[in-house]
């Protein structure tokens, strides 16, 4: 015994073979509450939906041309049981129950032969996602096919779950990974989603969302509602949306939510959103209609030709009554709308592929039997796969393969809005292919040509990079100009990337620049003035060595060795030309003749003064009976000190040219923006060793001078080596930490600079007082006066 009424199926037709068919005719239901203490009365189905009635009619076409077919099951007819779901789950449970009964009656004992069964042998529907699910999980363990034209949740193609199930249509998996990328391509990262509240909405916006995010979009709120929600909620979404920033909406509706939502929307003049939408309303041009509670064949006649066949007295709207012989031509509505074209095309696959498998099943020959007892097994197994040309392909989850078309909405004069297809989404092609527009204009909100604007914050020029606001989702930036030394050359940059060390950022932080390359320069004022110091230098240094080669045979040139003056002007020459190998740009061999040429001449320069030194103090200390000085300090012996002296710096030089040379080098670490060109010293024992060696002879020399100034002489020049030395030894004391402190090229300049005042310190204050006497104080010039006993005040 069978509990509860399924109630009788609105169309039928009877056959050989049976195919059931539900669709919801009816968008709607009215509330009602259960006692559970009474039978629930039936379900009183509201809003008439002329899409799902096109999908009937589809079905209906199908089997009429099928039945009307010599090649296709030839002596057998099918026949339909088709229902109205109104949308509804608990509906579609009770109803699917209905269609499966009845073999119950094949075994029940009779006379007459079991000629066919009394069951469907497939199920065509349903159109949302939901009811079909409860429908293929009913008859799912009956094997019953159930093939949907619409329903496009993913989780169906779960074949542990729905084992029966299949559909002429591609599923959201895919879709809402294509809705994803036709988001990514027009630059839209901060979007809205609105959802139907069921597992269609819900699965299909899951699956958007984690491709989303893949694709670095961000949704601003997602929000889901469902057609029987009451209108707080509706209102609620509605303020969600006023409040939003972006742009665009992504719409994972059904049909029947979507006329609520732009009902919403035209009630609050909400205007301007870019709407992105799924399949399953992009091709509806006009909402579903409110009806009553009539016959749905009376409410069909009287919604599709807008007449009463019954007018109320109380009804303020007066419409002309229906004949019943009303003409469809030149009728234009939702029924009479043939954009749904290509899901009608699906309905219509699905009938001949189960025609098909039923074709194969029952061994159709020339003739079909029709006393075939099928099994349902059999028929869920076996789908077809060409329909006149039209593949009909089922891979192992029962879905066909996707391909989408790209529909845009465009307004026309008359006010009918055209579907045009701009572009296709094949899943079947190479990554970078799949998706493809056509030359075609597109017509975005607000009739506008130009493409909309939907994002968080401003793309990021280059130059810049994204520094995510605290609290809000990635697509949410503020732009940081790259630091210095760094750059970013596209547009969005997450990271600034360091230039090379020879290179550094522009001003726009957006490309490296090769750093100027620094270094002491005859051309800058730095080095001419060094230069020009150097050479005047050389030349007073000539100067004096004229006038002293002039005045060779007078007392004051002959006094104190006038060999060793000579040598020690030459050796002046050299320190002044020595300095000019620290100008310009460093090369190998400035390098190593820079600091090896500085260290031998002036060790050269200051032996002599040593030797000078040494002979005075010696002259005079030396007092003793037999002592001879000149056997012990006469000239062969002031060369050979001179020799030996600088022979030992000479050799300290090879070692470190030959162990460890100066070599050029470019220096990163001193200036960010330049390139210090300068001598790195290769052995820093060697360079030290060269300074502390000529140091040490300077102390010496500065003893010595120093013990000898008070020596009885009219012309003592220890007075003016020791005043010399200690200018000498000041220079280069200070000289330590001002080239460790300076940086870069000034270093060099420090370096020649105390090369040129050490060398003007021993020019003037030991040569100048006597080119004084030479030609100012001739008379002071004689042996006489040199030997007096009393020092004259030279200035």
């Amino acid at each position: 015994m069978q509990r509860g009424d399924p109630g009788n199926p609105l169309l039928c037709k009877d056959g050989d073979i049976i195919l059931g068919g539900m669709f919801s005719f009816h968008t709607s239901w009215k509330d009602r509450k259960d006692t559970y203490t009474h039978k629930p009365l039936p379900l009183q189905c509201t809003s008439l939906n002329f899409r799902d009635l096109q999908f009937a009619q589809a079905m209906l076409f199908a089997i009429e041309e099928i039945n009307n077919s010599t090649d296709l099951l030839p002596g057998v007819t099918l026949g339909y049981k088709i229902f109205n779901t109104c949308g509804n789950v608990a509906r579609s449970v009770g109803l699917t129950l209905a269609l499966a009964n009845g073999n119950e009656i094949v075994s029940v004992p009779s006379k007459a032969s079991c000629t066919r069964p009394a069951h469907v042998q497939a199920i065509m529907g349903e159109t949302s996602s939901s009811p079909t699910i409860a429908i293929a999980t009913v008859i799912g363990p009956f094997y019953v096919p159930v093939i949907s034209h619409f329903a496009t949740c993913a989780c169906l193609s779960d074949k542990t779950k729905y084992p029966s199930f299949l559909r002429t249509i591609p599923s959201d998996y895919y879709q809402s990974r294509a809705l994803a990328h036709l988001v990514k391509h027009f630059g839209w990262t901060w979007v809205g989603a609105i959802r139907t509240n069921n597992d269609y909405g819900n699965n299909g916006m899951a699956t958007f969302t984690e491709t989303a995010q893949r694709l670095g979009i961000c949704l601003e709120y997602s929000v889901s509602f469902f057609r029987t929600d009451p209108s707080d909620k509706i209102r609620e979404i509605i303020r969600t949306i006023k409040a939003s920033t972006s742009k665009v909406i992504i719409a994972f509706l059904s049909h029947k939510e979507m006329d609520v939502l732009i009902h919403e929307f035209s009630y609050h003049n909400l205007s301007g959103y870019q709407w992105v939408g799924s399949e399953s309303w992009i091709f509806d041009s006009q909402t579903s209609l409110n009806s009553s509670n009539n016959e749905l064949f009376t409410e069909f006649w009287e919604t599709l030709f807008n007449c009463k066949f019954r007018q109320s007295t109380s009804s303020a709207n007066i419409q002309r009554e229906c004949t019943g012989h009303e003409d469809l031509n030149g009728v234009q509505n939702s029924f009479t709308d043939m954009s749904l074209m290509p899901i009608f095309n699906n309905v219509y696959k699905g009938v001949y592929a189960v025609a098909h498998a039923l074709h194969n099943i029952v061994s159709c020959n020339k003739a079909c039997s029709n006393k075939v007892q099928l099994d349902p097994f059999t028929v869920s197994l076996k789908p077809t796969n060409t329909i006149e040309g039209d593949e009909v392909y089922f891979d192992e989850n029962g879905d066909p393969a996707a391909k989408y078309e790209i529909i845009n909405w465009q307004p026309k004069e008359n006010g009918v809005v055209e579907f045009v297809t701009v572009g296709l989404y094949d899943i079947s092609l190479a990554p970078e292919k799949k998706l493809h527009f056509q030359n075609k204009s597109l017509i975005w909100a607000r009739n506008s040509k130009l493409v909309p604007v939907s994002v968080c914050s401003e793309k990021c020029p280059p130059g810049t990079r994204k520094v995510l606001q605290k609290g809000r989702p990635v697509c949410c930036y503020d732009c940081i100009q790259c630091a210095e030394g760094e750059i970013s050359n596209v547009t969005d940059s997450a990271t600034c990337v360091r230039c090379l060390p020879e290179f550094w950022s522009n001003e726009r932080r957006d490309a490296c620049i090769k750093k100027e390359a620094v270094f002491l320069s005859y051309e800058e004022i730095m080095g001419a003035l060094l230069t020009a110091a150097s050479l005047f230098g050389t030349c007073m240094t000539a100067s004096v060595i004229l006038i002293f080669f002039k005045y060779r045979k007078t007392s004051i040139v002959r006094a104190n060795n006038s060999e060793l003056s000579f040598l020690l002007l030459f050796s002046l020459i050299l320190c002044f030309l020595c300095s000019l190998t620290f100008i310009g740009k460093p090369s190998d061999w400035s390098c190593m003749l820079r600091h090896t040429a500085f260290g031998i001449t002036f060790v050269l320069c200051i032996s002599c003064l040593l030797g000078k030194t040494m002979v005075v103090l010696m002259a005079f200390r030396a007092t003793g009976p037999g002592i001879n000085v000149k056997k012990w300090f006469g000239h062969v012996q002031q060369r050979l000190c001179v020799l030996g002296f600088t022979l030992i710096q000479v050799i300290i030089c090879i070692i470190w040219l030959t162990t460890s040379p100066p070599f050029p080098s470019q220096n990163f670490k001193e200036f960010k923006d330049k390139i210090i060109l300068e001598c790195a010293l290769g052995s820093a024992v060697g360079y030290w060793a060269v300074i502390g060696y000529i140091g040490i002879l300077a102390i010496l020399c500065f003893i010595f001078a120093f013990l000898a100034r008070k020596l009885p002489d009219n012309f003592n020049e220890a007075k003016l080596i020791t005043f010399s030395m200690l200018i000498f030894c000041a220079v280069w004391i200070t000289f330590i930490p001002a080239y460790v402190s300076s940086p870069g090229k000034f270093s060099v300049a420090v370096e020649i600079f105390a090369i040129l005042a050490s060398s003007f310190g021993l020019l003037i204050c030991i040569f100048i007082p006597k080119c004084y006497i030479i030609l100012l104080k001739p008379e002071k010039n004689t042996k006489k006066n040199m030997m007096g006993k009393k020092s004259p005040h030279l200035f």
